[in-house]
């Protein structure tokens, strides 16, 4: 049995519609996506302009040289991944089991140092909810600060996890052989999905962290 038939799924004529159909479906994919954190992001807008202060003031509480250190693990970590992308391209196995690897561990680190963050905003009592406390002049409103900041992290955390599995599967494949130049499909796809949540963070972390930061 030949390669292609191993790889090609019945419903396609040939590898390269094969291709174009993944690609296509992981950018549909991408816009519902984009719409759910773009909810995200409005309402976050739409109530700072409200609540200028309070959510200035929550923001002096965040960790910025934390979150600037995970901006550029994230950066470093689209790069692995690109070069991932690249060496399936020119079918070099082993390279590109080694950027799926930094890749994976590159996530790891920046989900690692988001515990710590989280561990911290805990500590601090700045959890919503019957526990919160902040030593600011509006309190509540600086409690839908920190309701905005752990939905939208959290969610993108999630997504950070799902896309270090991703990979994981995909290291598995690469190690058996699964792919070659002219199969890198799921790499590819894999790849789009991994650069939309790095994506995502770089809007997250100046929304959350810069705007309004005094100290």
């Amino acid at each position: 049995m030949s390669d292609q038939a191993t790889t090609l799924a019945p419903q396609f004529e040939g590898l390269a519609q094969q291709k174009e159909s993944a690609i296509f479906g992981m950018w549909v994919f991408l816009v519902t996506e984009v719409m759910f954190f773009g909810g995200m992001f409005a309402g976050y807008t739409a109530y700072r302009y409200r609540f200028h202060e309070a959510f200035t003031a929550g923001s002096d509480h965040l960790n910025l040289l934390l979150g600037g250190v995970n901006t550029a693990v994230l950066i470093l970590s689209s790069f692995t991944m690109a070069m991932a992308v690249h060496s399936a391209q020119l079918n070099r196995r082993r390279a590109l089991i080694v950027f799926l690897v930094l890749t994976m561990l590159l996530g790891s680190t920046f989900l690692g140092i988001k515990a710590v963050e989280y561990s911290h905003k805990f500590h601090e009592h700045l959890l919503p909810g019957p526990a919160f406390q902040f030593e600011g002049a509006d309190p509540q409103h600086a409690q839908l600060f920190f309701s905005f900041y752990f939905a939208m992290t959290g969610f993108h955390a999630l997504h950070m996890v799902i896309g270090v599995a991703l990979l994981a599967i995909m290291t598995w494949f690469a190690w058996r052989g699964r792919f070659s130049a002219e199969y890198y499909n799921p790499i590819e796809v894999s790849g789009l999905y991994w650069h939309f949540v790095d994506i995502v963070w770089i809007f997250l972390f100046p929304l959350l962290y810069l705007v309004g930061h005094h100290g």
